[in-house]
């Protein structure tokens, strides 16, 4: 009775896992099935700023979700097919050298931000601390190879902003790491939800093969980040509608405004970091160099779809000190490149 009982414990939260995995999968397909439809029905339109909202929202999709499946498959790589203890072993034992080797990770691991998120997910499951995960999802997706091949063909080294942009990002993920890891309950720092899947007995997990494990992992990690996508997408496609970006060009010549017009702008657009850089210059044009190094630094590391990923993951109130540090630390790194320049 007592091995039955323990049988459907393991298979309940499974069969929840498969239902919120096909909730996300259907609303991801839907939305893109809805896009044709409307497409393809001759005489009927919607207005303008729905259409507009779809548009955003399947682009954010588009965008994240081969990243997303690929921060997933490298999670798997890292809690079932490496080695236990693989990469901690070649790590140094001081904190700050330890997690500044942690964030050069994104070097070698071409993910954007939001397939970071499983991958972030896996490390801390798979035995690194909070702040150390949080400074490899804070600085990959900047320091990524991809992220900057792809700003050096935007800007090049004019004005500083490449070098800002990779050197500040570096910056601002160790600065926060530290930050976090002076807190006294790292575990406090995650969901319940999530920090009950890392303190979840290995009983079950030993009794599965590696193939039924990297399933359970894909399954488990899907059901969580898709909805969350999904979620994400709508709201960024929502904001980008409602918020009129000629009031944000105006602003583009003042030192100070346009660097937290920039802010905003990143906030609200929610462009993946391969390709933000694209996305910023045309406004190279009118807005300051700082500016432009703000958005490329912010962008990556919060915006509305990232929050709504990074909440299966830390709670509320990490999510807001997070931001307000990273905002003030972005805004920082465009006054001083303003002023150089």
């Amino acid at each position: 009775m007592a091995e039955e009982a323990h049988r459907h414990t393991v298979a309940r939260p499974s069969r929840s896992r498969w239902i919120w995995l096909g909730a996300g999968v259907v609303g991801l397909c839907g939305l893109g099935a809805l896009r044709v439809v409307l497409d393809s029905a001759a005489g009927f339109s919607l207005p303008n700023q729905v259409q507009d909202l779809l548009t955003l929202s399947i682009s954010v999709v588009v965008e994240s979700l081969p990243f997303v499946i690929l921060g997933i498959l490298l999670s798997i790589v890292v809690q079932v097919w490496l080695p236990d203890g693989l990469l901690q072993r070649y790590l140094p034992r001081n904190p700050m050298l330890r997690r500044a080797c942690i964030s050069l990770f994104g070097v070698f691991l071409p993910v954007c931000e939001c397939g970071n998120v499983p991958l972030a997910r896996g490390l801390i499951v798979g035995g690194f601390t909070v702040p150390e995960a949080m400074t490899f999802l804070l600085a990959a997706p900047i320091v990524n190879p991809i992220t900057i091949i792809t700003t050096h063909q935007a800007f090049g080294f004019d004005d500083g902003i490449l070098v800002a942009r990779v050197i500040g990002g570096l910056a601002i993920a160790n600065i926060v790491g530290w930050l976090f890891s002076l807190h006294p309950r790292q575990n406090t720092l995650l969901t319940p939800r999530f920090e009950a899947e890392c303190r979840r007995p290995d009983d079950h997990d030993h009794a599965l093969t590696r193939r039924e494990k990297s399933l359970d992992i894909f399954v488990r990690e899907a059901s969580v980040i898709m909805p969350a996508l999904l979620i994400g997408a709508l709201i960024a496609g929502a904001i980008q509608v409602a918020v009129p970006r000629d009031v944000l060009v105006t602003l583009g010549t003042n030192p100070l405004w346009s660097v937290l017009a920039m802010l905003v702008l990143a906030f609200v657009i929610a462009v993946c970091s391969n390709v933000d850089a694209f996305f910023i210059l045309p406004f190279a044009s009118t807005f300051m160099p700082g500016s432009i190094a703000t958005f490329l630094v912010f962008g990556p590391i919060i915006d509305v779809k990232m929050l709504a990923i990074l909440r299966t993951t830390f709670t509320t109130r990490v999510l807001v000190q997070l931001t307000v540090v990273v905002a003030l630390l972005s805004a920082l790194i465009g006054l001083v490149v303003n002023f150089v320049a």
